[in-house]
């Protein structure tokens, strides 16, 4: 009796044990979650080792100072979708549910719930007769966002014209803000000049 209750026991165990082999880079862990890399894909795995965030291609990698690799901040991990040659940036949930849609032109992880991005405003001048087509201006203010996607803060006020193709924006574009504390960000102008402001507040 002793060794079927040892086998009843030991069975479970064994069979929801897993063993992930053949990875070519395992992450540090950031809000208990590491990302691990096969294939030019980017997996999670939680802190029991279970993989919680499938293998897929559209992870934003950071730089550190052991890497380059995926994280998770405040439960948000920065993806991207590419459409028409143009990169626009969205946010997973730990589940690997999109909760944040690629809209963004450029966006950081979160610090502090807070997210710094590039978004997009789509004005529509008129309308051209001979092309019978709607004439089209784009331009992205430098935003702070919450982790559900609404904009909080606008962090400069003056919107910075883009057209919206590969041949002209071949990378996303660059921030002229970023945060140094849980509620200050700082702006550099076209001068080199630099702007404290408060968020959060």
């Amino acid at each position: 009796m002793k060794k079927i209750l040892i086998i009843l026991l030991i069975i479970p165990v064994l069979g929801f044990s897993q063993v992930i082999e053949n990875v070519d880079f395992i992450s540090p862990f950031h809000d208990e979650m590491a990302a691990i890399k096969k294939n030019n894909q980017w997996a999670f795995i939680n802190i029991h080792g279970d993989i919680v965030v499938n293998f897929r291609n559209d992870l934003v990698t950071s730089k550190f100072l052991d890497g380059d690799y995926p994280i998770f901040k405040n439960g948000r991990c920065l993806i991207v979708n590419e459409k028409d040659g143009v990169l626009y940036f969205g946010y997973i949930n730990t589940y690997g549910k999109t909760v944040i849609e690629p809209r963004f032109l450029n966006a950081t992880n979160f610090n502090n719930n807070i997210a710094t991005a590039l978004e997009l405003d789509k004005e529509e001048m008129g309308r051209n007769p001979a092309l019978d087509k709607k004439i089209v201006n784009y331009k992205y203010f430098e935003v702070t966002i919450d982790t559900v996607g609404n904009v909080k803060n606008y962090l400069t006020h003056k919107g910075v014209h883009v057209v919206l193709d590969k041949d002209f924006l071949r990378e996303p574009p660059k921030f002229t803000s970023k945060q140094i504390s849980d509620n200050l960000v700082v702006t550099r102008n076209e001068k080199g000049k630099w702007t404290l402001k408060k968020i959060n507040e």
